[in-house]
């Protein structure tokens, strides 16, 4: 089965406190251990200059779920979505999963320079953690993705930030080529089953393109990226 990512318009880790480490959390007042719901929102910006990201996908889960390790083979759903841009199968993991107790789509293709934000609540006795990941559509099966983001500490008004990688599922070889690239830059295949890389989530290299002397890629200057390839930020507002 294949899927298609139809035709597109062509158009970090820090923690809001006092210093720049990594994971540093603001808890202002987080003395609500017995509230029942908690109300969050998450905002991915496209950092990268011609790249458009898919449709985010976004789960809230227990500590027994990981969207996805490095080194080891991606599922089935994460490579629907490295290689097309399809988050169904990923939103689908509420159904088929019993540690996944939500998932939320994005409201389309984020362009580069733009993002998007999806707002949502839950129940923290169902879910503690927040899983996000979105396709690099100029690519073969590259993505942005961050697993097992802690919330708990979180006080109302404290925000998460942190840069986000890109990453290489491993599921396609990065052929760059006009019949494998889904996106504007050349509109072709999207999902194939068959795995014909090295199987395993790995840190991306980038992109080498036509201008960098691979003759057989559609992509051009334009398309390169540095990580981070994206910004994640997770507000609690309630």
């Amino acid at each position: 089965m294949k899927f298609r990512l139809i035709a597109i318009a062509v158009g970090a880790s820090l923690l809001v406190g006092c210093h720049d480490d990594d994971h540093n959390i603001i808890d202002d007042n987080n003395d609500d251990t017995t509230q029942t719901t908690r109300s969050y929102t998450v905002t991915v910006k496209n950092l990268t200059p011609n790249q458009p990201l898919s449709p985010l996908a976004v789960l809230a889960h227990n500590d027994q779920y990981r969207l996805f390790s490095v080194g080891e083979a991606a599922s089935d759903g994460l490579e629907i979505l490295a290689e097309s841009g399809d988050n169904s199968s990923i939103l689908a993991e509420k159904e088929m999963n019993t540690n996944v107790g939500y998932s939320f789509s994005g409201t389309g293709v984020v362009l580069p320079g733009n993002s998007d934000t999806i707002t949502f609540t839950i129940d923290p006795t169902q879910a503690s953690l927040v899983s996000v990941a979105s396709m690099l559509v100029n690519t073969n099966d590259g993505f942005v993705g961050e697993t097992q983001l802690d919330l708990t500490s979180l006080a109302v008004g404290a925000s998460l930030n942190m840069n986000m990688a890109v990453w290489d599922s491993g599921t396609e070889n990065n052929d760059e080529s006009a019949a494998s690239i889904p996106g504007p830059a050349a509109g072709g295949e999207g999902f194939n089953s068959a795995r014909d890389d090295n199987n395993r989530v790995s840190f991306h290299a980038g992109v080498i393109s036509l201008d960098d002397g691979l003759a057989t890629s559609v992509l051009n200057a334009t398309h390169r990226f540095l990580n981070p390839g994206a910004q994640l930020s997770i507000t609690r507002t309630e």
